[in-house]
């Protein structure tokens, strides 16, 4: 709880501390999801250029390594550390709530690294995005200003993600199926006059479930962190008229979208993916 606290009273710090629009006098959240090329890279059409979005994906990749190493390549003990704790936990969710929940298993050695990485790097990319850095890509006085911002709000992310399992759906329900038998499970039992009908919103369906995926994740992180940038906006904006009103409403939506929301969302696109694969490779189950 020491930790917890010394990281809450630093991230607040830097939260406070003055950013550029502010010093302009004028703040406007949206503008920190405005991505600008850092390093541009440009191949052809290809647009590779090095942006906010892509330095915080480097960093969630960089901790989810470094997580899964610190947790996972311990030596086993009678009685469990703190280290080993947490490593189990990781596993058994990644295991028993996912992998087996949704995965038959016949694939759950093949999907199991799959899912558990979906877990664990969007839950590791959630959470940076909550902890204040020098990214924002603008200085105040020459320094750089710290904030906010998560990579997971980008709809590029998530749809990049999203189709990741989009295309591991079908290609492994070709694989164990065949892809007569496959394509022909979408088709439900009906008569021959409403299949007209059923067969487009049943192909429709299996491309919704892309769009959802991907917005889903896209539209808590974007709406969590609008709010709480309004919150410290208005906090500049009524001083101290309003302090208490604007602080501990910012202070409790902040709790709740770390302790909360960064889970259940990394949980809820790893559970998705596991069940649209297993229901793949089983379309009769």
């Amino acid at each position: 709880m020491t930790r917890l606290r010394i990281l809450l009273f630093f991230a607040a710090l830097a939260l406070l501390a003055p950013q550029a629009a502010f010093a302009r006098g004028d703040f406007d959240p949206t503008t920190e999801f405005e991505q600008h090329e850092w390093i541009p890279i440009h191949l052809g059409p290809l647009n590779l250029s090095i942006t906010k979005a892509v330095v915080y994906l480097m960093l969630g990749t960089i901790c989810t390594i470094a997580l899964g190493i610190f947790t996972m390549r311990s030596r086993l003990a009678l009685m469990p550390d703190r280290r080993q704790t947490v490593g189990e936990a990781l596993y058994e969710t990644a295991q028993t709530q996912i992998a087996e929940q949704g995965l038959p298993t016949k694939a759950i050695g093949r999907w199991f690294p799959y899912v558990a990485t979906l877990l664990l790097f969007i839950f590791m990319v959630n959470m940076l995005g909550f902890i204040p850095l020098p990214l924002t890509g603008e200085t105040w006085h020459g320094v750089p200003t710290w904030g906010i911002y998560a990579a997971t709000s980008s709809l590029s992310v998530t749809l990049a993600l999203a189709l990741l399992t989009f295309v591991f759906t079908h290609y492994e329900g070709i694989k164990w199926n065949g892809p007569r038998r496959y394509f022909k499970s979408w088709i439900p039992e009906a008569p021959k006059g409403l299949l007209l009908l059923i067969v487009p919103l049943e192909i429709l369906g299996q491309f919704m479930r892309l769009i959802s995926l991907s917005v889903r994740l896209f539209a808590n992180m974007l709406a969590g962190h609008i709010l709480i940038l309004t919150f410290l906006g208005l906090i500049f904006i009524f001083e101290s008229i309003a302090l208490v009103f604007t602080v501990i409403p910012a202070t409790l939506f902040y709790l709740f979208e770390v302790i909360i929301v960064v889970a259940i969302q990394a949980f809820i696109f790893a559970a998705l993916s596991a069940i649209y694969i297993g229901s793949a490779i089983e379309p009769e189950h």
